[in-house]
């Protein structure tokens, strides 16, 4: 038997399963996204919650014990849930370990007074409710950067486009990126374009969506995309890793995020979540290093982009009007 190609990855379960007769089918390579990052990588990691300076350290510690790589960090209880000595400290301890840090925009619909998001239907969900909304959102973003984040995470398509349009303009740094959140995440390939289009740099996904829909994705954009192997459970739930080779292959460029099933919510975060907090954040690093695990296992190791990538490469946008 030969050694398992990267470009071929050994399914779960084979060679056992190839001797009973029960061997998989092999993948149809027309599946496959052609797609990348700038670097020439098709996955790279994201650690999600990590909500202020110390979580991030205990990441930091971790990973380096368990060897896990990291591309990007990032915060789910918003830039408003944090002093400037955090954001700082944060800032500076992943520009010195190249890591992208992400903080969270402003106010958001499931936090303030409107009732619908209380109702079955859950309303507008996380979008930011009338004019106040919006501008909270936007003074997020601008302390955020003159603090040295560089990438902020979105809930709110309009939101998204002013955001789009400021960086535009330069009023936000050129550099900064602007991903959408896993809880307004695009379910086709159509939203999904627009969503690139509104300036997404990266965008999550629910994940529950199928191998076959993120390759029907694909076809239409190359924008990078973010997925939970393992999703929280206001997310779902659902744990892929047995699937992580076939999401990278299918939904290429994709950031691989673990979160954590049956764990407590943590947003917004304080210090009566501290040793709660502490401890998920730990165990996020022990997941990432279990599906690296079975990557390596599997032959599906290969492809990662190099630490220190950040950048999404050339997208498709709306053109910005004139006068912005």
């Amino acid at each position: 038997m030969t050694d398992p190609s990267p470009l071929l990855p050994r399914p779960p379960g084979e060679p056992a399963l190839a001797a009973l007769g029960l061997a998989a089918p092999s993948p149809d390579p027309a599946d496959a996204s052609p797609h990348t990052f700038p670097d020439g990588g098709t996955w790279r990691v994201e650690i999600p919650s990590v909500e202020g300076p110390e979580a991030l350290g205990v990441v930091l510690k971790e990973s380096a014990r368990l060897d896990v790589p990291i591309h990007r960090v990032s915060q789910g209880s918003g830039v408003w849930m944090l002093t400037d000595v955090e954001i700082t400290e944060m800032a500076e301890a992943c520009a010195e370990r190249d890591i992208e840090l992400c903080l969270f925009t402003g106010p958001r619909g499931t936090w303030d007074t409107g009732a619908s998001t209380r109702t079955d239907s859950g309303g507008a969900g996380l979008r930011a409710r009338g004019h106040d909304a919006l501008a909270g959102c936007v003074e997020d973003a601008v302390r955020a950067t003159e603090l040295g984040v560089g990438c902020l995470l979105v809930a709110d398509e309009g939101v998204l486009w002013t955001l789009h349009r400021l960086r535009a303009a330069g009023v936000l740094p050129a550099g900064t990126t602007l991903k959408l959140s896993a809880l307004t995440g695009p379910v086709n390939p159509a939203s999904y374009a627009v969503y690139e289009r509104l300036g997404a740099d990266s965008l999550n996904v629910p994940s529950d969506l199928t191998p076959a829909h993120l390759t029907e994705i694909r076809r239409i954009s190359r924008a990078p995309m973010d997925m939970y192997v393992e999703a929280p459970d206001d997310l779902g739930g659902y744990i892929r890793m047995y699937e992580v080779a076939e999401l990278i292959r299918r939904g290429a460029p994709l950031y691989v995020k673990f979160g954590l099933a049956r764990a407590t919510g943590i947003y917004p975060y304080g210090a009566q979540l501290r040793e709660h907090t502490l401890a998920t954040a730990r165990e996020r690093i022990r997941r990432g290093r279990l599906a690296l695990d079975l990557l390596a296992r599997h032959g599906a190791d290969g492809g990662m982009s190099p630490l220190g990538s950040r950048l999404p490469g050339e997208l498709s946008r709306f053109p910005v009007p004139e006068g912005d």
